[in-house]
């Protein structure tokens, strides 16, 4: 935070230059409901480090850590300085409505705009990290094990609740014939033949959210998986074929344990399908062929990444990092 001294010019000889950071003064951060502690104290940590105070908002659906959070945070930082301010939607627009001089939202695209709409009746500064519908291409040269066990990990890793968790798969139809039994080993692997009962595989955060993901089985034809439970808010983890790109499983993040794969002749076809579409949060590639690397430079994703079936999926976020809840530990990433 100290004072940072900048070369001056002709103008400016006689003058003291240098840069000085200044606290922006109160900073509203609404935190997300998937990996609520982690993306909860992130912020809160920079905020307060920075010299600024804060009214933290966590989100009402991750209800148990909202509690805590209340009771503990009180314990361990100076309440002058930072209060938790428990609710809903309503309590949400309540805030809102005053001026801050900063506003921190990490969440869902609809939301975001909100934010953004009543921070602009103040002009105040924002941080929205949003999610994103990110692609998965994967060449013909790969090795189809090696992209399905990495593929699967991430995908359904915490149920599949995280904003950069690859969210369809964009393969030839040769490639979709090898991949798919490739997942299906994957899982089996990660979770068992039961995946119901393995301790490794989350639940999804609530009923909305449950039957908003339930309603997406129906779209394309099911493989592997579909199963569900309403009463344990449970979903196998699912791969979806022939799924066409008007369904509802292609018109929004899924953030669940829900894979498609849809079907490219080539390289270029599924470039042209990925900047169709709004930019991704994150992009995934799998291929040995530095031609298939280079053809990336000009897709939505924010830098080109170096993909190879050998190496973890290169992701390329245009956004900051978010994670989700609910999954007790890591299968071994192979």
């Amino acid at each position: 935070m100290k004072d940072q001294p900048v070369a001056k010019n002709l103008l400016t000889q006689l003058s003291s230059a240098f840069i000085r950071k200044e606290p922006f003064g109160l900073v509203l951060i609404l935190s997300p409901w998937n990996y609520p502690v982690n993306l909860t104290l992130l912020p809160l940590v920079g905020a307060l480090a920075a010299g600024n105070c804060v009214v933290l908002k966590p989100s009402e659906i991750s209800q148990g850590t909202e509690k805590v959070l209340a009771e503990v945070l009180p314990q361990y930082l100076d309440q002058s300085c930072f209060a938790v301010m428990l609710g809903g939607p309503e309590e949400t627009g309540q805030l809102l409505k005053h001026k801050f001089d900063y506003i921190l939202f990490t969440g869902s695209p609809r939301v975001g705009k909100i934010v953004m709409a009543a921070a602009a009746k103040h002009l105040t500064p924002v941080t929205l990290e949003l999610g994103g519908k990110n692609p998965c291409y994967v060449d013909d040269n790969c090795d189809p094990q090696i992209v399905a066990n990495r593929v699967a990990f991430f995908r359904y890793f915490n149920a599949g609740q995280t904003c950069v968790a690859p969210d369809y798969v964009l393969c030839s139809p040769d490639m979709q014939e090898r991949l798919v039994p490739a997942l299906q080993s994957a899982i089996a692997r990660f979770y068992g033949e039961d995946p119901r009962a393995s301790p490794d595989l989350g639940r999804i955060i609530n009923e909305k959210h449950f039957q908003r993901l339930r309603g997406l089985l129906g779209c394309g034809r099911v493989v592997i998986g579909g199963q569900s439970e309403e009463s344990d808010r449970y979903i196998a983890p699912t791969v979806l074929v022939d799924v066409q790109e008007t369904e509802p499983v292609m018109q929004e993040e899924i953030f669940g344990p829900i894979l498609p794969i849809m079907t490219v002749r080539s390289l270029d076809e599924a470039i042209d399908f990925i900047n169709r579409r709004e930019k991704p949060l994150a992009l995934y590639a799998f291929s040995n062929s530095s031609q298939a690397t280079a053809g990336w430079e000009d897709t939505t994703a924010s830098s080109p990444s170096t993909p190879s079936p050998t190496t973890a999926p290169a992701c390329s976020p245009t956004r900051a990092w978010r994670s989700s809840t609910n999954s007790t530990t890591r299968p071994t990433l192979p």
